[in-house]
């Protein structure tokens, strides 16, 4: 079975409330899921995956950085 990493820790994730979404704009895609604990809306795992579409430039990278 697989495990998910939690703030409780380790749990089994049959033993979870799992959900997923997807975001999709003109700059990025991005997938989340989230687990919950059965009967809770307390969210015991987050993650999420962003793929950006187009890279970033040498200076949008310096202004986040502050270098600019």
């Amino acid at each position: 079975m697989a495990m998910v990493t939690t703030i409780h820790g380790d749990m089994e994730e049959t033993a979870l409330v799992k959900s997923e979404g997807d975001f999709e704009d003109d700059n990025e895609c991005t997938h989340w899921i989230e687990y919950r604990l059965p009967g809770s809306d307390e969210i015991v795992h987050r993650s999420a995956h962003v793929v950006l579409k187009q890279p970033l430039s040498a200076d949008a990278l310096a202004a986040l950085f502050g270098n600019q």
